[in-house]
């Protein structure tokens, strides 16, 4: 636990001042009461379960004041809290490979269902769109709160060929932030190209952008699946740095055959291998998170911790207020206790 103001814990030194003060106020009263035979009288009926009573008060009152002198100190706490988590992007490989049935009933149906799964826990306040990508990436559903149209659009997923990791990042990200000028023009050798493209002719410029720490943008994050390393498109690890700069997180989930294998389907074959180094690496420079998926089953834990995740998170916060409620009602349980037994606060 951390304090903003943590000059003031020095007054926690008056503490054993009061309990020195409060024993030497009850010497004194003992001694007081031994004057009058009355009192002592008194003191033989109360007996000692009385005796111990009369001290829970004053302890309980000491504990508020504790609670007190440590919220005046402003203390910072990591605490669990709901997400600001406002959009995410599910970008989904909809390449040929995804009808292998290494996943049953195979790579495709498998993350249709567990993204559906995901999108059916999230809150219904979180909005979410969907990109497919295989050759190309395509926005299959803009941002929306509505699942059966989320629904709708994963279950018209059509196979392709080739695997674009890199444009479905970028896609993703041009969903996100629509007035930011990223497109996939602004990558590879037709970026460095002289002249601007007729159809953006006219067009206001990109407004300026200064980098943000990677992860540090928490409305909006990625989830993006894939079976395949890159064949076609932009550069994965330079989508990434795009993402990072503007500090949105990309998770990166892989599914399939981590080695590599020959699938065979309708008379054709293709040689297909998981590229978890790159996939781990767009993770680590958004300041995302990789996980493997070897099958249906690890699949859908996978959207499950994801769903955790991205509903909830951890922050560093101040918890002040929660020890002055604390010193608050031990002080309103310590003078009610002496009013119950003693008919007299403290």
């Amino acid at each position: 636990m951390n304090f903003l103001w943590p000059q003031f814990l020095w007054l926690l030194t008056a503490v054993p001042l009061l309990v020195l003060l409060y024993v030497w106020l009850m010497r004194r009263k003992k001694k007081l009461a031994l004057r009058y035979a009355s009192l002592s009288i008194v003191r033989e009926a109360m007996g000692a379960g009385q005796s111990m009573k009369r001290h829970i008060p004053p302890l309980l009152f000491l504990l508020a004041m504790v609670a007190m002198l440590v919220a005046a100190a402003r203390p910072m706490a990591v605490v669990v809290l709901p997400s600001n988590q406002q959009t995410i992007i599910l970008a989904m490989d909809v390449s040929g490979s995804m009808r292998a049935t290494d996943v049953l009933p195979n790579r495709l149906v498998a993350a249709q269902e567990a993204a559906k799964a995901f999108i059916k826990d999230l809150p219904r306040t979180v909005k979410v769109g969907i990109v497919a990508f295989a050759g190309s990436a395509q926005v299959a559903q803009l941002p929306t709160v509505n699942r059966d149209d989320l629904v709708t659009a994963i279950d018209a997923f059509q196979l392709q060929r080739a695997t674009a990791t890199g444009n479905a990042i970028v896609v993703s990200l041009a969903t996100l932030f629509p007035q930011a000028g990223i497109d996939i023009s602004n990558f590879g050798p037709q970026s460095r190209q002289r002249g601007v493209p007729i159809e953006q002719a006219g067009k206001a410029p990109a407004p300026e952008f200064t980098p943000v720490a990677p992860g540090s943008y928490t409305s909006a994050a990625i989830i993006m699946l894939t079976d395949g390393q890159r064949t076609t498109g932009v550069d994965p690890l330079d989508a990434a740095k795009v993402a990072a700069d503007r500090g949105v997180r990309v998770y990166t989930v892989g599914i399939g055959t981590v080695d590599g294998e020959t699938i065979g389907f309708e008379g054709w074959s293709m040689r297909v291998r998981l590229d978890e180094e790159t996939l781990k690496a767009v993770a680590n420079k958004t300041s995302g998170e990789y996980f493997y998926a070897g099958t249906a089953a690890d699949l859908k834990k996978v959207y499950d911790t994801l769903s955790s995740r991205l509903t909830v998170e951890k922050k560093e916060t101040e918890v002040s207020a929660l020890f002055a409620l604390g010193a608050a009602l031990l002080a309103f349980l310590s003078a009610g206790l002496s009013l119950f037994w003693f008919n007299r606060i403290l």
